[in-house]
């Protein structure tokens, strides 16, 4: 994670003010840098509520995108709104002139997020997704110690994700619901850890009759990664009891061993002892996986490193042109679920 320092402050307008733009509001206020100087909803009084919350005047509240951009002079836009209305928010923020870091997942297709990529390429300008799971102390310790050969050479990685989550509102009417609105973070993850591409997957998903949601709010599902590495995911938003971390629950397999993370605190590895005992399995020995602290995690991580970006510092690691891969397995799940086939993985 990249540390902000001499940073240029950063004139922001946020698109889309639901429950979930209160994360980007604390830490938005929160980050030396950023001003928030314009706020957006298509129901205005949404705007204005979020505007009194955070003790913004009334007169940061605009009608449109486009006049609160042409404004305040903005320099970006916080895109929080759903993701059917991802592309319109990002077109008109970078055909505007303004850079994007943007609510996950980044569209409801892959047609449209391509033609974001494209346009923000060829804008010149940055666009990021808050891929904010990235931002964990244990996941980025597991990452750099199964890159260091932790467990020899990744062979397979296995997530479970079990959840009863009532949300009510958009997500009951989704069509797959576990996929399109949460899995993303998962295989996102599994590109993470893995340092692969997706190649091709076989999904089915599924709705269980005691579901409350209208699509299938469960998935099982089966990548195949470059270098031969295999993914398996299974999951479900209408698991009651016994739940899982959102972070999801994790063993990865190796040619020397085998690493788990529990989701939360509980890292462990044990790989095969040398010289050890040879006999029906093979003799094992604990290892530590060392955690180095994240002094700012989740939409903290994430906006400290788009604002460092901004700042000569690297592009943040779910700038657009990478995370369009995590969001290419989403889709290509759905292809599959929808035909029963396997389908490549394209982005």
């Amino acid at each position: 994670m990249t540390n902000v320092t001499n940073t240029k402050e950063l004139k922001v307008v946020l698109v889309g003010c639901g429950g979930m733009a209160n994360a980007w509001m604390t830490n938005a206020q929160a980050t030396p840098g950023i001003k928030l100087v314009g706020l957006v909803d298509i129901n205005r009084a949404a705007a204005e509520a979020m505007a009194a919350k955070y003790n913004l005047p009334a007169t940061v509240v605009y009608n449109t995108q486009e006049e609160a951009i042409k404004a305040t002079g903005a320099d970006a836009c916080f895109d929080v709104t759903i993701p059917a209305a991802h592309d319109k928010v990002v077109l008109t923020a970078l055909r505007n002139g303004c850079h994007v870091l943007g609510e996950k997942p980044m569209s409801d297709s892959m047609s449209k997020a391509s033609e974001m990529v494209k346009v923000a390429k060829a804008a010149g300008k940055l666009y990021a997704v808050t891929q904010n799971y990235r931002y964990n102390a244990e996941i980025t310790s597991l990452a750099k110690f199964l890159r260091g050969g932790g467990v020899g050479e990744i062979e397979e990685l296995h997530a479970d994700f079990y959840i009863g989550a009532h949300f009510g509102g958009f997500r009951d009417e989704m069509d797959y619901v576990l996929i399109l609105d949460m899995a993303i973070h998962t295989f996102d993850a599994s590109r993470f850890l893995s340092n692969a591409d997706p190649v091709v997957v076989y999904c089915k998903a599924f709705n269980p009759k005691h579901s409350w949601y209208k699509g299938a709010a469960s998935s099982v599902a089966i990548f195949e990664f470059s270098n031969g590495i295999v993914f398996s995911y299974r999951g479900s938003w209408c698991a009651e009891g016994l739940g899982t971390s959102w972070n999801s629950k994790w063993r990865i397999i190796g040619s020397e061993g085998t690493a788990t993370w529990d989701g939360a605190q509980e890292l462990k590895a044990q790989t095969r002892k040398p010289d050890g005992k040879k006999g029906f399995t093979s003799e094992m020995e604990d290892k530590t996986i060392p955690v180095t602290p994240i002094e700012h995690g989740g939409h903290a991580g994430v906006m400290r490193d788009f604002l460092a970006a901004l700042n000569g510092g690297p592009r943040p690691q779910t700038h657009c042109e990478d995370n369009i891969k995590s969001l290419a397995m989403v889709h290509a799940a759905v292809k599959s679920a929808e035909t029963g086939q396997r389908v490549e993985v394209k982005w």
